[in-house]
């Protein structure tokens, strides 16, 4: 773990220190969360930032790790590295003033400063994707000199990543996560996802998390190909069927939400 961590440093000083940040955040949320018992939608106004935080460092760690390999693209390497860095910077700072307020982040126009918070955070949210197509695009173009297996998990994991993200929209349209019910209803621990109605963000948590599971894939079907055999000449071909599977199950759970069922019902 050392030796991964001294490396992913040396491929990305900028995001690796802010992944280090957003552990930080995480564990003065966790300490906030036993020593203030608001409430936002059901569960602990800390939760949220809890969430995010570990959601966001899986993130930037996963983008240092992989911009390493189109560092020739020097001026696509720093802007993308400090870009993102920043914007998702100002996109933590904003949620946490909202977690410290004990109100909602999301959807909310209770107050002026709600309705600027919730959109500057649209506005940091989609500048951050503008970067991250960008980097997805460098894979496409610039092809770096990785096993083909490894470089499309990478390529397909960027793609699902950049569509779930922009399902984002569909929960900005309906200024609610969840599909037939209010928010804040019952739900699933932790994550809170909804137990008695559809909820939005099964669907697009896991196809954020595409961008580490499916490159994942890829380079465990390239490094273990020799143990099987089939593996030899098909682990690009199969990393691209994991792929589809993936997507399949993610679009899935978005019609199944959309349909108002929950994935785990409640009693």
């Amino acid at each position: 773990m050392r030796a991964f961590l001294v490396e992913l440093y040396r491929r990305n000083p900028w995001l690796t220190a802010f992944g280090w940040l957003m552990l930080a955040g995480f564990l003065f949320a966790l300490f906030a969360s036993f020593v203030d018992q608001r409430t936002v939608t059901g569960v602990n106004t800390w939760i949220k930032p809890m969430k995010f935080c570990l959601s966001v460092a899986a993130y930037v760690w996963t983008l240092a790790w992989f911009l390493h390999y189109v560092r020739a693209s020097r001026r696509a390497f720093e802007v993308i590295s400090i870009g993102v860095t920043v914007l998702m910077f100002i996109e933590m700072v904003l949620l946490y003033s909202q977690a410290g307020r004990g109100v909602s982040s999301h959807f909310n126009f209770t107050t002026t400063y709600d309705a600027v918070v919730f959109s500057m955070m649209g506005v940091m949210i989609y500048a951050n994707l503008v970067l991250d197509a960008w980097a997805a695009g460098l894979f496409f173009v610039k092809r770096p000199a990785l096993p083909n297996a490894y470089l499309w998990g990478i390529r397909l994991g960027f793609l699902l990543f950049l569509v779930f993200a922009l399902q984002g929209q569909l929960m900005i349209n309906r200024m609610a996560h969840s599909v037939g019910v209010a928010d804040g209803g019952p739900g699933l621990p932790i994550v809170n996802w909804s137990t008695v109605g559809g909820d939005l963000r099964i669907a697009h948590a896991l196809g954020l998390h595409a961008l580490q599971i499916i490159p994942l894939v890829g380079w465990l079907l390239f490094k273990y190909r020799e143990r099987i055999k089939f593996l030899s000449a098909h682990a690009t071909l199969v990393t691209a069927l994991f792929a589809v599977v993936y997507a399949a199950v993610c679009f899935g759970l978005l019609a199944q939400a959309l349909a108002g069922r929950p994935v785990l019902a409640g009693e």
